[in-house]
């Protein structure tokens, strides 16, 4: 049974919390008016524009719309325009973050696409808690007072962004939907910020101060390398795409040719990512994770009789070395990273001479095999396995094997 978002008591209260301040925020607006409406026309706009040409998720990325989020992060910052002090509060950039998601989804919603409600729930947050740190200070002259004008009031800004960032980061891992523990969690998410994040965190602090010195003209022209930046991410993931299905073509190759049973190289893959995550592997880590799975099993192709089911877990141990180096030597000649192949090769060798993808991918192909066509229960497979912790199978590989099937196995990977 995988998990569902739905039922997350503190994926609930992001969205409540959410869904309460943009009420509070909106009642606030209509009651006592715009402040200084072009500046909010302005603002609203970018964010529905980026709001508008979000894209899907790439692997490792956390932020689809990165247009919208600078551009929110942006008017949260705001406090001069053309030399002159802006008037708006902290509420007034809920209104604008909220008013520019509602109606940047209609469109999305007619494709049956768009935000889910945890993602809008952190774009409310997050714009929320750069106005709160930022704002009050402003509007009291603090900022002036202590640091004047010049860099320092640059440095404010980059810290604020900074810890909105985390912010961010601590309400994506609290609205994840895995029953994986916060921590290993939260040390994802934290990962994930230095990708395009980060060019998100410098473009909002540098629309910030380029509207403080020339006003809203200076938005589309800093807009512009965010907006060359998502182009080449398009690119980046179509590239990712095509490369992940070329593997996963190879990888069925050895099913079409009947040496191992149709959906195994895919059951391991996703179970080997699962359990990966389980033990905080991220990013690169989980790519190499991903597609030496997928291809742990090529060097059956240059075996003349088959291994029955395929399952190479019950062969002689010197027989499955020289499979997977054969393995290992084919993904070599198919251009993939060496490290995928330095998996592939290792993933028969004694857990305590592997890296902590080749004991992954050893233990839960030896799970599948074991689980397959004439195999034992789950149950039954799991304590084999255990069985063999003294020299095959590393114990805490094992356990959170163990973890995630208790929990009803692994969240489909998301293609990219």
């Amino acid at each position: 049974m995988s998990p569902d978002r739905r039922g997350q008591p503190a994926a609930r209260v992001v969205r409540g919390a959410a869904l309460l301040l943009a009420v509070v925020a909106l009642g606030h607006t209509l009651w006592n008016g715009v402040a200084q409406p072009g500046h909010a026309l302005a603002f609203g706009l970018l964010v529905a524009v980026g709001e508008l040409a979000r894209w899907g998720a790439l692997p490792g990325e956390r932020e689809p719309a990165p247009l919208g989020a600078a551009g929110a992060l942006a008017y949260a910052l705001l406090g001069q325009s053309a030399g002159q002090t802006t008037t708006h509060g902290a509420l007034q950039v809920v209104t604008v973050v909220v008013a520019a998601q509602l109606l940047a989804s209609v469109p999305h919603l007619a494709r049956g696409s768009g935000p889910g409600p945890d993602q809008a729930a952190r774009r409310v947050l997050t714009a929320a808690f750069a106005a709160v740190c930022f704002q009050p200070l402003h509007h009291s002259g603090l900022s002036e007072r202590w640091l004047g004008e010049g860099p320092y009031v640059a440095l404010l800004l980059l810290l604020l962004l900074l810890l909105t960032a985390l912010c961010d980061a601590v309400l994506a891992a609290l609205t994840a939907g895995t029953d994986r523990p916060y921590g290993p969690r939260l040390r994802d998410e934290l990962r994930a910020l230095s990708g395009i994040g980060s060019a998100v965190c410098a473009t909002g602090a540098v629309m910030a101060l380029g509207v403080a010195v020339a006003g809203l003209w200076a938005l589309p022209v800093l807009c512009v390398p965010l907006l060359l930046t998502q182009v080449s991410f398009r690119r980046y993931a179509a590239v990712r795409t095509t490369y992940r299905q070329t593997i996963a073509s190879l990888a069925r190759s050895t099913e079409i040719a009947g040496y191992t049973p149709h959906g195994h190289a895919r059951r391991v893959a996703d179970l080997s990512t699962a359990v990966g995550r389980e033990l905080g592997l991220g990013g690169p880590e989980l790519t190499v994770l991903e597609y030496a799975a997928l291809m742990h099993d090529i060097g059956q192709l240059a075996l003349v009789d088959p291994v029955p089911h395929g399952a190479t877990a019950g062969l002689p141990v010197s027989e499955q070395r020289r499979i997977a180096l054969l393995g290992g030597a084919v993904v070599r000649q198919t251009g993939v990273d060496p490290a995928v192949a330095v998996v592939v090769e290792r993933q028969a060798d004694p857990y305590r001479e592997q890296r902590t993808a080749a004991r992954i991918v050893r233990a839960v192909n030896a799970y599948d095999d074991l689980c397959g066509e004439g195999g034992k229960g789950s149950l039954q497979a799991l304590e084999q396995l255990r069985l063999g912790t003294g020299r095959d199978y590393q114990p805490q590989v094992v356990e959170a094997l163990a973890r995630v099937l208790a929990r009803g196995g692994p969240l489909p990977v998301r293609a990219g």
